[in-house]
């Protein structure tokens, strides 16, 4: 950010170097022009530092949070992202049977526990489905 100062300390030293008259409309024109990006600049550099303490900010977050999951979850092997079993446990394990809609031919899956169940419906044609007969 110290270019930009720089920059416009360099107008700044062309403008009294060429004797520029405030009193003028001209003169007064230039300097408020100066003045303005100067603003700019400090306005700029602000936002630059607040940028900066956000983003430290961010990554202490981030790693506070992987020592939360880490702690509760325990530490995930990358391999296991891909096992089916990683999922879910097998105490969990639903077990499903697929039926094909006789209107719109669209897979279903239904827990088998449903199956005693006279009846549903599709949720993709909202066509009736008689469980019961499967």
């Amino acid at each position: 950010m110290d270019y930009l100062y720089e920059k416009i300390a360099y107008l700044r030293g062309l403008a009294e170097g060429l004797d520029i008259d405030e009193s003028t409309k001209e003169g007064r024109l230039l300097m408020h022009i100066i003045d303005t990006l100067e603003d700019f600049s400090d306005a700029i550099s602000e936002l630059y530092e607040e940028q900066e303490e956000l983003e430290e900010y961010v990554d202490a977050i981030d790693e506070d949070l992987t020592e939360v999951e880490d702690e509760l979850f325990g530490e995930i092997d990358e391999d296991d992202l891909f096992d089916d079993d990683f999922l879910y446990d097998e105490e969990d394990d639903i077990d499903y049977v697929e039926i094909q809609c006789p209107s719109c031919n669209e897979m279903i899956y239904f827990e088998r526990d449903l199956l005693d169940e006279e009846d549903t419906e599709c949720p993709n044609c909202h066509a009736t489905i008689e469980l019961k007969d499967k």
